[in-house]
């Protein structure tokens, strides 16, 4: 308890409210998420909306990570969120650890392999089983294998991996290009020469 007081504490010196125009959220957003500060939150949404409003006034996400006391990823994921103009998803995703991957996984796990990671603040631009496990374990707080991400993409015919729009040419294919058959196209034919008699009439 005390721990999430001097988070909150640390969190107030910094004078969100002081800060007309911000980087990502609008008037309405800020004045949303500030009033549902002032609520009986869990550490864990009000963390979410720390983060959105402290990137929102230029923290970096680093800064936030000390300030909230919040793990990388979760500090990455909500920026992104902000920045996209979805700040009002903060309470969206549930913070209990579900007994089973439930379809709200899975439809989570196909909007997130149908866009770049980039949309989500990541600096890298294909997602890796690694990766999505990561984001979904921040999201949903349940721990998935690579190996068991993979399965799942598996069945529902999808791939972390690239598939190339065509094989790649090699120099034989290259050289194979080359023919010769019609440099001699123009060559004079063989002519069949017959006697024609000619037959005068008297």
């Amino acid at each position: 308890m005390s721990h999430s007081l001097s988070q909150s504490e640390t969190f107030e010196n910094h004078n969100i409210q002081n800060f007309q125009e911000g980087k990502f959220l609008t008037s309405f957003q800020k004045k949303a998420l500030q009033k549902s500060l002032q609520g009986d939150l869990q550490p864990e949404y009000r963390r979410r909306i720390e983060i959105m409003l402290l990137a929102d006034v230029g923290k970096s996400q680093s800064q936030i990570c000390e300030i909230i006391g919040c793990s990388q990823e979760m500090a990455r994921y909500w920026i992104g969120l902000a920045e996209a103009g979805l700040a009002h998803k903060w309470n969206e995703r549930p913070i209990g650890r579900p007994k089973i991957v439930n379809d709200q996984y899975l439809d989570r796990l196909k909007e997130l392999v149908s866009h770049s990671p980039r949309d989500y603040g990541y600096a890298f631009t294909y997602w890796t089983a690694q990766w999505l496990s990561k984001h979904l374990a921040n999201e949903f707080n349940i721990q998935i294998s690579d190996r068991h991400i993979n399965r799942l993409l598996k069945q529902m015919g999808l791939s972390t991996k690239r598939k190339s729009s065509q094989p790649p040419e090699t120099d034989q294919t290259k050289d194979a290009g080359i023919t010769i058959g019609d440099l001699q196209s123009n060559s004079e034919p063989n002519f069949h020469w017959s006697l024609n008699l000619i037959q005068t009439n008297k």
